[in-house]
């Protein structure tokens, strides 16, 4: 009930399909669309002008920051970007009247108390492999400038410390460092895409990473970066990145 924010019926219903074993459960509540409540017309109207910007027909930088003190998160919490990701937003720091509306209706909250309900919901949302990999691709067009293909270096990097603080990647860090070091260009879709394969399919320790794999030429540059500082040793993390 904490991870997935259910009820304690459906958390029950969950649970005894899988035999009460939890991992099955979690697969079982996932894999299941989630209902969808009845959410009031009008409600939903005046919490879009509550929000509203002045001098145009969407919500701007500070309805955003409204909406961040009414549900008590942070502008920079992370659930911010699972929320736009259910309001399919195109742009960071923007909802249109159809994305707020309609990402409220397919969470099935209509009013703030209902909305802030769901945080813990969409917290968990993270955890969901499949969920994760949809919110990460979603977030490189939703942080990107109007107009551009690639995602400027410095938003990149701040996206992937929010997203890799949750999968616990040990080497985010140093790539981040070797791109503002080496690279210093905007990033490209995919980059962006395969190195979410990387973090997820090469572990920390490089011991399995196929040097004739088809990486983007930056993964590779990448890896011998951390060979040349020595942050890597003969396929082992070396002791400094183990304690941070």
């Amino acid at each position: 009930m904490t991870i997935t924010g259910t009820s304690e019926k459906a958390a029950y219903q969950a649970l005894k399909a899988s035999d009460w074993h939890l991992e099955g459960a979690f697969d079982a509540f996932y894999s299941q669309p989630q209902p969808k409540s009845y959410t009031d017309a009008r409600r939903l109207e005046d919490l879009y002008n509550r929000y509203k910007d002045a001098y145009a027909d969407m919500i701007m930088a500070d309805g955003i920051t409204l909406l961040c003190s009414d549900i008590l998160v942070d502008h920079q919490d992370i659930v911010m970007l699972v929320l736009s990701w259910h309001m399919k937003a195109a742009t960071m720091c923007e909802f249109s009247k159809q994305e707020f509306i309609g990402g409220l209706q397919s969470l099935g909250v209509d009013s703030i108390e209902k909305l802030r309900e769901k945080i813990p919901f969409m917290r968990s949302e993270l955890k969901d492999d499949q969920k994760f990999r949809e919110i990460y691709n979603f977030a490189f067009g939703w942080a990107k400038e109007k107009g551009q293909k690639s995602l400027a270096l410095d938003t990149a990097i701040g996206m992937w410390q929010l997203l890799f603080a949750e999968k616990h990647w040990p080497l985010v860090d140093h790539w981040c460092q070797f791109l503002q070091a080496r690279h210093n260009k905007a990033i490209s879709r995919d980059t962006w895409s395969q190195l979410l394969e990387f973090a997820k399919t090469v572990d920390p320790q490089l011991s399995n990473y196929d040097v004739d794999g088809a990486w983007p030429y930056l993964i590779d540059e990448f890896v011998e970066y951390l060979i040349e500082n020595g942050i890597i040793q003969n396929g082992q993390l070396s002791d400094w990145t183990q304690k941070h």
